[in-house]
């Protein structure tokens, strides 16, 4: 079975960090994207970040400087490493990768199931 899962959320002070993981697994080929999304409470869901495999990256405004995004093609595993945390960060953190399944050499739209991160000031 193909799926993405995080891990890696929890409670944090404000000014505290935390990092999230996301590991791709199943039988597919070595990810090239990874983006993570943020909702907070009675806001949409917006993109946080994204990298490429050629080390191409894309920041909110909100989190330039604070967070930074990495991906470990061997593992299919892609990170978010979130410093200076603050409160308007809460909420459920998502991965999103496209994944190309070997069975069928097609590219699917994978979800994870969604980490809460919960800053408290």
């Amino acid at each position: 079975q193909v799926q993405l899962v995080e891990s890696g959320g929890g409670l944090v002070q404000a000014g505290g960090s935390l990092t999230l993981s996301c590991a791709a697994s199943g039988s597919i080929f070595p990810i090239n994207s990874m983006a993570w999304y943020r909702q907070g409470p009675g806001n949409q869901r917006e993109l946080v970040a994204d990298i490429h495999t050629d080390g191409t990256t894309k920041y909110a405004d909100s989190v330039k400087g604070r967070f930074t995004i990495s991906m470990n093609n061997a593992k299919n595993t892609g990170y978010l490493q979130m410093n200076s945390l603050k409160p308007e960060d809460t909420g459920i953190y998502y991965c999103d990768a496209d994944l190309e399944r070997v069975s069928t050499g097609r590219w699917y739209d994978y979800w994870g199931q969604g980490t809460q991160v919960t800053v408290s000031s």
